[in-house]
């Protein structure tokens, strides 16, 4: 249905006649946003092409001055909406909220965070063939939340330790927390191979790359490789292992432990199938042969688990280590390596 966007209240779109402007007033959840992106989170259905021609246009005010689409905006600034025409779809009235997925797998919340326990196999957005991630799905769940968003990802196949933030404050003290090192993520992995040595610091430079049907992938750069795919990044990690395992039919493995020091891409998927030592159950950069007899085996996910993770809670300070158990089948499959 047609209707003119005009006006906000309690964080909804109201509509009233053609001729009115919106003037909304920038709460807690919406502090520190670009206006570009608040405008196209404000008026749901209108072409992003459309907010930024009445941006360029000086339509839209702050404060009563023009405003470039990168202004940042503050507590309590107004902001003035011009009527748009946009397309809504209203809920019905007495909605049931969606059924949850993720009630169980709560790990901490409070006013500020929510952090779960991610299974493998869910995506924490939608996209790429995806219809509804994580993010998505909580917000179906929590239709009353003003404000929800990912802190960081996790690949879909990698599960463990998310955090998400209920406030527009704890989502930029959690991005300087993780830019600025403040933040110590520990990954369990099973690798493929004897790895010998108890600790091991690795430094490779990473680069982007797509692959011809539009996939996206990572790579070390090599002499072979430099500068081909442009802007390389310095990822750094620090293994450690944590038992060696010796099966008499499918082969030697290693269960690691990593601390990040930086956040990359792929990192870790990336780094340890560089040094000959992938991560089993990797479908991108692991051994496709070896996979697929593990399945036999037990094992029909990548042994990849983000365990704990330890920070500053944003707003209070608070020392919180988030720890997400190793999920049921990765423990009965290193059992199934213990057998002779």
């Amino acid at each position: 249905m047609n209707n003119l966007i005009t006006e906000n209240q309690g964080g909804k779109i109201s509509k009233v006649s053609e001729s009115a402007a919106a003037f909304l007033t920038v709460d807690e959840a919406s502090e520190g946003q670009r206006v570009d992106n608040f405008l196209t989170k404000t008026l749901k259905g209108v072409p992003k092409s459309h907010v930024y021609r009445i941006l360029r246009s000086g339509e839209v005010r702050v404060n009563k001055k023009r405003i470039d689409a990168d202004f940042r905006l503050s507590l309590g600034d107004v902001v003035r909406v011009p009527p748009v025409r946009a397309t809504i779809a209203e809920k019905p009235e007495g909605a049931v909220p969606a059924a949850s997925k993720f009630e169980n797998a709560i790990i901490y919340e409070d006013d500020a965070m929510l952090v779960i326990d991610k299974a493998a196999g869910f995506a924490v957005h939608g996209g790429s063939g995806v219809s509804r991630g994580v993010i998505e799905q909580l917000r179906m769940e929590r239709p009353k939340a003003k404000f929800l968003e990912l802190v960081h990802r996790l690949d879909r196949e990698t599960s463990g330790v998310l955090m998400l933030a209920k406030k527009r404050s704890a989502l930029v003290a959690l991005h300087e927390a993780i830019r600025n090192n403040q933040t110590d993520k520990r990954y369990l992995m099973l690798v493929q191979g004897e790895w010998l040595e108890q600790k091991k610091r690795v430094v490779l430079d990473l680069q982007k790359y797509v692959l011809p049907n539009g996939e996206r992938r990572v790579n070390v750069v090599t002499d072979a490789s430099k500068d081909k795919f442009g802007e390389r990044q310095t990822s750094e990690t620090m293994f450690r292992l944590i038992k060696n395992y010796s099966h008499p039919i499918i082969g030697k493995y290693s269960l690691l432990e990593a601390q990040l020091v930086t956040g990359r891409t792929h990192q870790l998927r990336v780094q340890l199938s560089h040094l000959g030592f992938p991560i089993v159950g990797d479908d991108k950069y692991g051994d496709f042969a070896l996979n697929k007899a593990l399945v036999k085996h037990g094992l029909k996910r990548m042994f990849l688990h983000s365990s704990v993770t330890k920070i500053r809670h944003p707003l209070t300070q608070e020392k919180l280590e988030l720890v997400a158990p190793m999920p049921t089948e990765l423990g009965k499959f290193l059992k199934n390596l213990e057998k002779e």
